[in-house]
């Protein structure tokens, strides 16, 4: 595993253990950790140990940073995620660059994706959660159009929903060549 590889691993695991005890991902975590990225995308160790610039290593940072944290962005802005969960998918983009931080955050967001529904039928219930979709599908098959849901229909959709441990999660697929293995498989 790289040095790289490990700063963030741990910057992601950093920001898990406060997602999941505060709620926050701190900017102390994602603003160090971009810079961290581009140092290490853009500088090489020579053979006789002198730092050289690698200027495709910034572009696949930049385009990584770019392409995680725009997706995350236009999440951002089209629902009611937190920022540090923003600038936390661009540091992986910065560390991983383009393609392997897209494929982070795609398992980043399948895993989120799970998480947020096993806890949902955790605190809710399978049955409830079954019984009130057939509801309101039924209802809005009924009145042949689109019913908005209660506002006590929505409350147990508008819980926290902890992206970073999925982030880290992603990250560890990613860098272990999990992914390869799986999309060889499927």
């Amino acid at each position: 595993m790289h040095a790289s590889q490990i700063v963030l691993l741990l910057l992601v695991a950093i920001a898990s253990v406060t997602d999941t005890t505060r709620g926050r991902i701190y900017n102390w975590t994602t603003y160090p950790g971009l810079l961290a990225g581009l140092l290490f995308q853009s500088l090489d160790v020579s053979n006789a140990g002198h730092l050289e610039f690698n200027a495709t290593g910034l572009t696949e940072c930049l385009l990584g940073v770019a392409g995680c944290g725009g997706i995350m962005l236009a999440c951002f802005l089209l629902s009611d995620m937190g920022g540090g969960d923003v600038k936390l998918l661009a540091v992986v983009g910065a560390f991983l660059g383009l393609q392997n931080g897209l494929t982070a955050l795609l398992w980043t967001i399948v895993l989120g994706g799970f998480g947020g529904l096993a806890m949902l039928v955790w605190r809710v219930g399978a049955g409830r959660i079954l019984v009130g979709t057939f509801k309101h599908l039924s209802l809005a098959l009924r009145s042949r159009g689109w019913v908005p849901l209660e506002p006590a229909e929505r409350e147990p959709l508008g819980r926290t929903l902890y992206l970073a441990p999925a982030a880290l999660l992603g990250v560890l697929l990613t860098i272990t060549g999990v992914t390869e293995q799986l999309s060889a498989i499927f």
